[in-house]
């Protein structure tokens, strides 16, 4: 899925495309984990420009940039394991399945990983997150825009995988976080995934 490797937001002249692939993979890497000292401290010299260009980007963005800068890594991960972690049922689910059918491990999961098989796509049995998790479905669309296997990597592939595995759900998870009285960061975090995803919607509505 993610990894722990430094983030660089490309530059205007490095194309939209790569912008875009970028932001899901930092939006992937957020939810998957709390960041860590490392990705606070670039967040601390981070441009508050929406590293994507549109103003439907700019307030939530700097919004979460100003969370990031106001949060430490030991309080970040408390609330990351507060929300979404510890034993039991979580507070808040990642997982696409669960606000699709509401269970876990139900008919969407399986409807995904027959499409991702399609594309030549497996999970790291090393993880221990399921493929319909948040983090999961924007590591597939960064694949999706900046990978070099062009038979798979099309901009139909993307509008298919966005409009059949996030878009029906990303947005009840953001509603979820942004009610709970423990979000903090992860309320901004929420509120610019949200925008980013009614971007990415409108983005692919223009392609029909």
């Amino acid at each position: 899925m993610t990894d722990n490797n430094a983030l660089h937001f490309a530059s205007p002249d490095q194309g939209e495309e790569l912008a875009r692939a970028e932001l899901y993979g930092l939006l992937a890497r957020l939810w998957l984990a709390p960041p860590d000292e490392a990705l606070l401290a670039q967040f601390r010299v981070a441009v508050t420009e929406a590293p994507v260009p549109g103003g439907h980007l700019e307030g939530p963005w700097q919004s979460l940039v100003a969370a990031l800068r106001g949060t430490t890594a030991e309080a970040a991960a408390a609330e990351h394991d507060a929300l979404f972690g510890g034993i039991g049922k979580p507070e808040v689910f990642l997982y696409g399945s669960y606000y699709l059918s509401g269970f876990l491990n139900e008919k969407p999961l399986a409807a995904l990983r027959s499409d991702l098989s399609a594309l030549g796509l497996t999970r790291d049995e090393s993880r221990g997150e399921t493929e319909d998790h948040i983090a999961y479905g924007f590591e597939v669309m960064r694949y999706l825009i900046a990978g070099d296997d062009a038979a798979v990597c099309t901009l139909e592939q993307q509008r298919r995988f966005f409009r059949g595995h996030l878009q029906p759900w990303v947005e009840r998870l953001c509603d979820a976080v942004q009610a709970h009285p423990a979000a903090q960061t992860w309320r901004e975090m929420a509120a610019f995934t949200r925008a980013f995803v009614q971007v990415e919607s409108q983005a692919f509505d223009m392609l029909e």
